[in-house]
């Protein structure tokens, strides 16, 4: 049952447990990164499981799941499409790959899994994409953890899912791995057209991959909307705390080689940032901490800080004892500036103030 007009993923659930129950009622883009965030037990990854079909809404409740127009439950038409026929790529915090084959026969296995005729994704595009050609002849339990999760989201793309499901891929890998793997999850989103639903409790990973953002808590959904706006919404906790800061959407308008630093033009003004690899009209998604951003009332000069940006305040928010957070609008993008309340009070700051957002290039996170 499908409607090739409805290019959304839709999911309506619940799952009652002992002492927890998960409702939800999602509406999310059929295209690019969505993120369910929250701590651990505000039902994610159960969710993840109902997309799935290994888990069943309760009985009575009417759920309802559909991607991309195809219909895998309607319980209101008495229809469920278990999980062996949905078009689904699924990887768990652990890797899951079958340790006695080689990483070309762990491909393998996923590629069989779905007739030649509805193969929307060649494999060989898979290996390029995830950087594994050198790793095919290899017993997987020789990999290293991120290979091994390179492997299994290979694994699971030889299916040509419709839609594909990342429960937590980086939570058992320590830093470094975490940082070799980020940028092969960051080419499936500029290089694939396939839904990704990503499970993640870090922020700094939702705030470099996901373009919408789910926000759930004890088994409901406290948010849902761009990840750019919500990471700096005052009423939400994502944005308080030391890990608080905004996300730039911008364009590489140059770079200044001599210096190691890169030129990048937001609605907002221009950030020098440092060098990146990407040449110039590329896009760039930059993560700005509220702790890296000061406020004066006018541009100051002889500073060593680069980035001087005009803002307005909106408004501000008690983020911890003594300390205030403000969101500002920057040509139209938010930021958030973390300051002492000594600092709002000597600065009279009152949302509707004109100020200049000042930034250290070398705290701009790319």
């Amino acid at each position: 049952m499908s409607d090739n007009t409805d290019q959304r993923v839709r999911a309506r659930l619940q799952l009652s447990h002992p002492g927890f129950t998960l409702q939800v009622n999602l509406d999310l883009a059929g295209t690019g990164v969505t993120a369910l965030y929250g701590p651990s037990g505000s039902g994610k990854t159960s969710c993840l499981r109902a997309i799935a079909g290994l888990a069943r809404s309760d009985p009575g409740f009417n759920a309802f799941i559909a991607v991309k127009g195809e219909v895998w439950q309607d319980d209101a038409q008495a229809l469920f499409v278990p999980t062996h026929q949905r078009a689904i790529g699924y990887v768990f915090q652990d890797a899951n790959l079958f340790t006695h084959l080689s990483v070309a026969q762990n491909l393998a296995f996923g590629l069989q899994r779905v007739a030649q005729a509805k193969r929307r994704i060649e494999l060989d595009q898979v290996i390029a994409l995830l950087g594994i050609a050198h790793l095919l002849q290899r017993r997987t339990d020789t990999l290293s953890g991120g290979e091994r999760q390179r492997v299994a989201i290979a694994r699971a793309l030889a299916t040509s899912p419709r839609l594909l499901l990342l429960d937590e891929p980086l939570a058992a890998l320590d830093a470094q791995r975490k940082a070799e793997i980020l940028p092969y999850l960051e080419k499936l989103h500029s290089e694939l057209d396939i839904p990704v639903l990503y499970v993640s409790h870090a922020l700094d990973e939702v705030a470099r991959l996901a373009d919408h953002m789910v926000v759930l808590d004890a088994g409901s959904v406290t948010a849902s909307g761009a990840t750019h706006e919500l990471m700096t919404r005052l009423d939400l906790p994502l944005a308080h705390g030391d890990g608080a800061g905004a996300l730039i959407h911008a364009t590489i308008s140059g770079h200044e080689t001599d210096y190691h630093l890169t030129l990048a033009d937001f609605p907002g003004g221009r950030l020098r940032v440092a060098q990146q690899v990407h040449a110039i009209g590329q896009s760039l998604r930059l993560r700005v901490l509220a702790r890296d951003v000061s406020l004066t009332l006018a541009p100051q000069v002889g500073t060593s800080i680069l980035n001087i940006l005009p803002a307005r305040v909106v408004a501000m928010s008690d983020d911890s004892p003594g300390q205030v957070m403000v969101a500002l609008d920057a040509g139209g993008t938010p930021l958030l500036a973390r300051i002492t309340k000594k600092s709002v009070d000597a600065l009279s700051l009152v949302p509707g103030c004109a100020v200049y957002a000042q930034v250290k290039g070398v705290a701009i996170v790319g």
